[in-house]
């Protein structure tokens, strides 16, 4: 991912900071986008779904630990990185930021060249978080996401995208009953939805393909996703 492509959401209601916070930052090469409070910011935020939001804590309409919960609750958000910048440099108001699902905390002043480097930092946590997710190995299997295939041992498996989405749904953690809602709500979303049995019938499928022994029904609940040997 080069520069060009990271997109950051600069938050706060004093402009010389959004000048010039703003202006290191596009030097960087990074997509820098600004709002001056936090209202505004969630608007922002769900229409450019950033990789890093740089949020003040002081601000009118909405103050920054508020803006930061509303952000960690919206699911296509999830990955952002968020990182307080504020002159708030009190303990408790570090962990009010932590503890509203913020990533870090910087406190202001804080010098240009120190504030870049944090964010190079971050943003290679947030790179190799990503990478890590693209391919997920349990066991003999490999779920690869950027390229859609499935290898078991030395066989390659290439499933429709809704049986690939469900088993990397299941793998994500395994042993973890998955209730037959919460599968529905991440497989097939806001898509209508034919029959009850879509679900049993995919799964039916993945045990044909993956291995039966590897998929448990949670009668009146969902399913879940066991290893060789394991219950």
């Amino acid at each position: 991912m080069n520069s060009s492509d990271i997109k950051i959401l600069l938050v706060d209601d004093e402009p010389d900071i959004l000048e010039i916070v703003g202006y290191n930052l596009k030097n960087q090469g990074y997509d820098v986008y600004t709002t001056s409070n936090g209202l505004e910011a969630l608007s922002a935020a769900k229409r450019i779904i950033p990789h890093l939001i740089l949020l003040d804590i002081m601000m009118p309409e909405m103050d920054g630990i508020e803006t930061c919960e509303n952000i960690r609750r919206m699911k296509n958000l999830e990955h952002t990185l968020i990182v307080f910048l504020t002159a708030r440099g009190e303990d408790y108001s570090q962990m009010a930021g932590f503890d509203a699902g913020a990533d870090d905390y910087i406190t202001k002043p804080v010098k240009p060249k120190i504030l870049m480097s944090k964010v190079k930092s971050l943003l290679r946590r947030l790179k190799s978080k990503e990478a890590s997710e693209l391919k997920t190995t349990i066991g003999d299997i490999t779920i690869n996401r950027e390229e859609y295939l499935v290898t078991k041992g030395d066989q390659k498996i290439v499933l429709p995208r809704k049986e690939f989405e469900l088993l990397s749904l299941l793998t994500s953690k395994p042993g973890k009953v998955f209730k037959r809602e919460v599968i529905l709500d991440n497989v097939w979303g806001s898509e209508v939805v034919v029959g009850g049995r879509t679900i049993d019938v995919h799964i039916r499928k993945l045990r044909e393909k993956i291995g039966d022994h590897h998929f448990k029904t949670i009668k009146g609940v969902g399913y879940k996703f066991v290893l060789d040997g394991t219950d």
